[in-house]
């Protein structure tokens, strides 16, 4: 059980022993909205090859954030379990085969991006822009 985060989208991924299936919040990968970045979901996919995916099963669960961050979020939760996964249940050498992998493509895979939104201070309209004065 591995978690992806990304601005306040959380998802949960678990990774156990199967036949490659890939659910997100019950539904297949490729139903995964917005179109567009679907590719961004599936580079763990494509960075490692199917056959590391074949005998493992992944489920996502998701929530929080808006559909960019969402996305993020899963992608990051998928390579973190299929890391923690080898880590487990295989052998070292191919975990540090694959976390060299997806950390030398996007290191945003496995590491979360700490950014958040600036809170709005009195004054202004929003974090920093002030009201104007003459």
């Amino acid at each position: 059980q591995v978690f992806g985060r990304k601005k306040t989208a959380t998802a949960v991924a678990h990774c156990k022993s199967g036949n490659g299936l890939m659910k997100v919040n019950g539904r297949p990968l490729e139903l995964v909205e917005p179109q567009t970045l679907r590719f961004k979901l599936l580079e763990p996919m494509l960075l490692l090859g199917k056959d590391k995916f074949a005998g493992v099963d992944i489920r996502v669960r998701v929530k929080g954030g808006g559909h960019v961050s969402q996305v993020y979020a899963i992608r990051q939760a998928i390579s973190k379990s299929l890391v923690a996964y080898y880590q487990k249940y295989v052998d070292e050498a191919s975990k540090k085969e694959i976390k060299d992998i997806l950390a030398s493509y996007d290191k945003g895979l496995l590491v979360a991006d700490p950014r958040r939104k600036e809170s709005k201070k009195f004054g202004g309209p929003g974090a920093r822009a002030r009201y104007q004065k003459s």
